[in-house]
């Protein structure tokens, strides 16, 4: 089980976007995430005519690993680690500052 998912909403904690906040767009495979807003960088695009896409310079978001970035905390608006343990023989997320459960069903 991960402890960052898609749809997470997190914080930058190291590097340059330190302190912006956004959702998780993509989990990749080697421990990075791709976040809405986050680490954006300046891509060259070359025309497509089949696909009718123009060239250019399009900004894009650039994955970011897993370290640098920290779950937000709504309740304490916060970012805050994450822990998982077993409740009613499942295993579920849970902030590790007050204890209470990332995604309650």
């Amino acid at each position: 089980m991960r402890k960052i998912r898609r749809e997470d909403q997190v914080i930058v904690i190291a590097g340059r976007d330190k302190g912006k906040r956004g959702e998780v767009v993509r989990v990749l495979d080697d421990d990075r995430l791709v976040v809405a807003g986050v680490n954006m960088v300046k891509k060259h695009q070359r025309a497509n005519p089949q696909a009718n896409q123009q060239g250019g310079i399009v900004d894009q978001e650039a994955p970011i690993h897993v370290s640098n970035v920290a779950i937000y905390n709504e309740e304490s608006d916060r970012p805050d680690r994450v822990g998982i343990r077993m409740e009613d023989g499942r295993r579920v997320r849970y902030f590790k500052s007050d204890g209470s459960l990332l995604d309650p069903e």
